[in-house]
């Protein structure tokens, strides 16, 4: 840990990590970064003079001690690839998980009741700086160690914080597996336009600027998405004829829920 700079150790590259790295290196959010991943998620930074790439974590720099070490490796993999690092931990720095499932009690039991902890789940558009990142810290976690790990989501887009944890494995649910449910929005739409005539390339360009321009809309605009809905819904037209498939019993609010549902369940189960 050098004074005045930010040093951090990330364990697992791969989509979710390098996409946080990229932000902090873009952003200016670390000075140093060692990336641990046996595969080739951080060959694209290996030539950024602030990033030093580890196949393994038993091939550490000499004397490297981060102020934070970022587990984002897949919950399957946890039991091999953590406790590698508890010397490092044990050093003083704050852990800040985003791997699903994983509880702060996990990582509590693995380097030491003391050690201060942050889990959080972000989202895949942190890549382009637009995700969204809830954060929930243990007791042991200081104001100062608390705005580094803000900083460091931040990288990723907007960052919220919770103080009860089972709420991760909502916002797993919702938000952390959010934007796969919107891709297949995106090849829904498309695939249905198909069915009913257009060309494929067509159907897929209507279908990905129709739901990232109505996101970026519901983004900007005040109003809430219940009344953006209805703003495009005449009575008695083509979308009201769509609509009254979607929401009737069965349809998609209730899909949803069922979804949401099975998602935070799996969440809780990969606690164990």
């Amino acid at each position: 840990m050098t004074s005045g700079k930010t040093e951090v150790l990330l364990v697992g590259c791969g989509k979710m990590g390098g996409a946080l790295l990229a932000g902090w290196l873009k952003g200016g959010a670390v000075d140093r970064a060692v990336a641990v991943d046996p595969g080739p998620g951080p060959d694209v930074f290996a030539g950024d003079a602030r990033v030093t790439v580890c196949r393994s974590g038993l091939d550490l720099p000499a004397g490297f001690a981060p102020d934070v070490v970022v587990i984002a490796v897949k919950p399957q993999m946890m039991a091999d690839a953590a406790p590698v690092y508890r010397d490092i931990v044990q050093r003083g720095a704050v852990v800040l998980s985003i791997a699903a499932g994983k509880t702060i009690a996990h990582f509590e039991d693995l380097y030491g009741a003391a050690t201060p902890v942050v889990r959080a789940m972000p989202n895949t558009p942190a890549a382009i700086g637009r995700g969204i990142s809830v954060a929930v810290p243990n007791a042991r976690v200081t104001p100062a160690q608390r705005a580094l790990c803000d900083r460091l989501l931040q990288a990723g887009g907007a960052v919220e914080w919770v103080d009860d944890e089972a709420l991760i494995d909502v916002v797993t649910a919702t938000s952390g597996g959010g934007p796969a449910y919107v891709f297949l929005l995106i090849e829904s739409l498309a695939a249905a336009g198909v069915a009913a005539g257009l060309p494929a390339d067509l159907a897929m360009k209507l279908a990905r600027t129709t739901v990232s321009g109505a996101g970026e809309l519901a983004r900007q605009s005040s109003e809430t998405a219940e009344q953006l809905r209805k703003n495009v819904t005449s009575p008695n037209g083509t979308t009201q004829a769509a609509l009254g498939v979607l929401m009737a019993e069965g349809g998609v609010p209730d899909l949803m829920v069922r979804a949401i549902a099975a998602a935070t369940r799996r969440s809780r189960e990969l606690a164990d």
